[in-house]
C-alpha cells in the first residue's frame, strides 16, 4: 500500500508561522522564540501528512507540538494543513529527526515524543537506519521530563518486539504500558493517516507507551 499522491497546498496560505526548516530553528534552544510562549513541549518524529500534530494540538491548546518530517513535500503539507486550522501551538520542521534530538535539545525538555509507523528497513544491512536505535533512546532518556512519555506504534511485528527489548534493555523507561485500541469517533479520528490505512484493512497495529 504505497502513499498516495498529496493534495496541492493552497498557494494564498500563509506557511511562516508553521514551517520551520532544522537549521531555521533557534540555538540554543528557545521554544518561547518559536511559540510565543512557555508550555509543555511533545515532538513527534516522521510526521507524514500530519494528522497526529493537527488533531493533538486542536484537543490540547495548553501544548506546544512539533513536527520533524525528512520528506520535504510531506513537511510544507503538514504546515500547511496546521496553517489552514489556526493551529497556532503546532510547527512542522522539515530535516532529520534524530539530529534534532542530538544536536539541538537540552536535557529534561520535553513532555512526550511521539513515533508513529516508522519506516522498518527491512533488510537487515539496513537497519541502522532505523528511527528506535540505541543512540535515539540515548537522547529520548536525556530530554524527556520525569514523568514524561515516549510513544512507538507500528504495524510490523519483529521491528515492535525488537525495539521493546532494545528499550528494555537501553534505557530506564518504566513500560511497556498497555495502550488500548478504541473506536474512532469519525473518519479521521485516528492517530496517524497510517493507522487509519491499516485499521480499515483489518491490519494489526502494535502500541507501546513509556514512561521517564
Amino acid at each position: 500500500m504505497g502513499r498516495r499522491a498529496l493534495p496541492k497546498i493552497d498557494p494564498t496560505l500563509d506557511l511562516s508561522r508553521h514551517f520551520r526548516t532544522l537549521d531555521d530553528l533557534p540555538r540554543p534552544w528557545n521554544g518561547a522564540a518559536l511559540f510565543g510562549r512557555t508550555a509543555p513541549l511533545e515532538i513527534e518524529v516522521g510526521s507524514g501528512k500530519g494528522l497526529f500534530l493537527q488533531n493533538a494540538s486542536l484537543e490540547r491548546p495548553a501544548h506546544d507540538f512539533l513536527g520533524v518530517e525528512v520528506a520535504y513535500k510531506y513537511a510544507r503539507y503538514t504546515a500547511a494543513r496546521l496553517a489552514k486550522r489556526g493551529a497556532s501551538n503546532a510547527i512542522a520542521v522539515h530535516g532529520d529527526g534524530l539530529r534534532l534530538f542530538r544536536e539541538l535539545l537540552p536535557g529534561d525538555l520535553l513532555a512526550a515524543v511521539h513515533v508513529y509507523f516508522p519506516d522498518p528497513w527491512w533488510k537487515a544491512r539496513h537497519h541502522k537506519r532505523r528511527v528506535m536505535t540505541s543512540a535515539f533512546l540515548d537522547d529520548v532518556v536525556r530530554t524527556l521530563q520525569p514523568g514524561g512519555r515516549l510513544h512507538f506504534w507500528t504495524d510490523v511485528k519483529a521491528y515492535f518486539d525488537s525495539t521493546l527489548e532494545l528499550i528494555a534493555r537501553q534505557t530506564p523507561l518504566d513500560g511497556p504500558l498497555d495502550v488500548p485500541e478504541r473506536l474512532p469517533e469519525h473518519d479521521l479520528d485516528f492517530r496517524t493517516h497510517f493507522e487509519r490505512r491499516m485499521r480499515l484493512h483489518g491490519e494489526p497495529v502494535y502500541r507501546s507507551l513509556f514512561v521517564k
